[in-house]
């Protein structure tokens, strides 16, 4: 008989067979994977951040909004929504603000709201500059020509020069973003302004949306480029987070509107001129004093023009020689027309935006006239009271003789006993006139009353 296989062998020659069989289904399965990766899990969705910008652009808004992108970087949000309603600002700060934005991997949405919002000249570069452009119903954005600082056309080569610029700074910025270049030219060789929906057409935004909730809704999905990076946005579920200024900064952007530092710095100084001619009355040096650090801090901040800052202070000095040396009101007028012309000349910019109202500087004025001419009246008013103090104050003063003047004695007057020499004999008690004061000696005479008919 022939021995049986042993059933070990034959279990461990069906193993191998079946893993043969298998090896070219396994190959073929490793080649469809190295072709076809399998897609990797959706990262989980960030934070929309939110940050509005409803002020003139200057140094705090443009460093508010550099801060919040490097917050949203931080956190990998999945995109920034900037809410802008601003009439310009300055092209220092626009540059800031827009180099930011192309330099931040977060997405950055510039949102023009809520109706009746606008996004003029520095605004339209920023509008501009961003990964997705939208704008509330209602709301206009353009106008971004440069001017002078009076509002005045700059002429020559330097107007010249300043308007190329910008044109090539806005086309650059809309090509970046595949938007009409040659249309966002014009909003800064000729001043145009467009409408939400002109802008739409135009295509200088991407859309128009009436709300945030709707403009993440429909943006939710769109892919955007980050440099050489392309990003689908995943925004219509993703939690909001308002990114609100701290009370400090808040505070600093608030002065930093030149209406604002022009009103600190003027009241300020009256404060402290108020001060200066009623010493002790406190209030008014602790309140300029306080109204004049602001002021500075926002000219540290704004473009100043010194010659400006000279006038109002030469108009500080004529109003204190007005009150000192009353000239009939020559040094006040003299001193009215420097603050005009200093106010009118204070801030050397070429944005309408970041030069003191004209209403402002004309209500102001008219309450320095004011107070200069009530303090003025109040001089020339204390100047035509009689004396009462020193020597002066002591002429056609009456008293009583405490001793009999003949001609030398001692008489009562203002609480006080004086020596004095009498013009005629003076019996002690009889009341006395002074007439003259020579050092400390008065001169006097005998004060009685008239004599009636029936002594005659």
């Amino acid at each position: 008989m022939s021995p049986r296989p042993s059933p070990s062998l034959s279990a461990r020659s069906r193993a191998l067979a079946a893993m043969l069989c298998a090896a070219p289904l396994l190959l073929v399965s490793l080649g469809a994977s190295a072709v076809h990766p399998p897609a990797p899990p959706a990262p989980p969705a960030g934070k929309v951040f939110v940050i509005k910008v409803h002020s003139i652009l200057q140094p705090v808004a443009a460093e508010f909004i550099a801060d919040s992108l490097a917050r949203a970087d931080a956190a990998r949000a999945a995109a920034l929504v900037v809410q802008l309603d601003t009439p310009g600002g300055l092209s220092t700060s626009m540059r800031e603000a827009f180099t930011a934005m192309l330099a931040a991997k977060t997405p950055v949405v510039v949102y023009v709201a809520p109706s009746g919002a606008e996004a003029a000249s520095a605004g339209f570069f920023l509008l501009m500059a961003a990964d997705v452009a939208a704008m509330a119903p209602g709301t206009n954005a353009g106008a971004a020509h440069p001017v002078g600082g009076q509002g005045e056309t700059i002429g020559g080569v330097m107007g010249k020069k300043i308007e190329q610029d910008f044109a090539a700074t806005i086309r650059s910025l809309a090509a970046r973003n595949g938007r009409n270049a040659a249309l966002a030219e014009e909003a800064v060789v000729e001043s145009r302004s467009f409408t939400a929906d002109e802008a739409l057409a135009a295509h200088l935004i991407d859309l128009v949306a009436p709300s945030l909730p709707r403009l993440l809704t429909a943006i939710d999905g769109r892919v955007v480029k980050k440099g050489e990076i392309s990003i689908a946005l995943h925004t219509a579920a993703a939690p909001v987070e308002d990114l609100e200024m701290s009370p400090l900064r808040r505070l600093l952007g608030t002065v930093a509107d030149p209406n604002i530092a022009y009103l600190l710095l003027t009241l300020g100084s009256l404060g402290l001129f108020f001060e200066l001619m009623h010493p002790g009355a406190v209030l008014p040096g602790v309140v300029g004093g306080i109204c004049l650090v602001l002021a500075f801090y926002a000219l540290s901040v704004l473009p100043v023009n010194t010659a400006g800052l000279a006038l109002l202070g030469l108009a500080l000095l004529f109003f204190f020689a007005e009150l000192k040396t009353p000239s009939h009101g020559f040094l006040g007028v003299a001193g009215i027309v420097a603050l005009v012309l200093g106010s009118l000349m204070l801030f050397k910019t070429a944005e309408p935006a970041l030069r003191v109202s004209l209403d402002v500087i004309v209500s102001l004025t008219l309450f320095t006239a004011l107070v200069l001419g009530f303090l003025v009246y109040r001089v020339v008013y204390a100047s035509r009271l009689p004396v009462r103090t020193g020597a002066e104050g002591l002429l056609r003063e009456r008293g009583v003789a405490r001793t009999a003047l003949a001609p030398r004695g001692k008489v009562f007057i203002h609480g006080e006993i004086w020596d004095a020499v009498a013009e005629a004999p003076v019996a002690s008690g009889e009341p006395v006139e002074v007439v003259a004061v020579d050092d400390f000696i008065l001169r006097v005479r005998p004060r009685r009353p008239p004599a009636s008919p029936s002594d005659v």
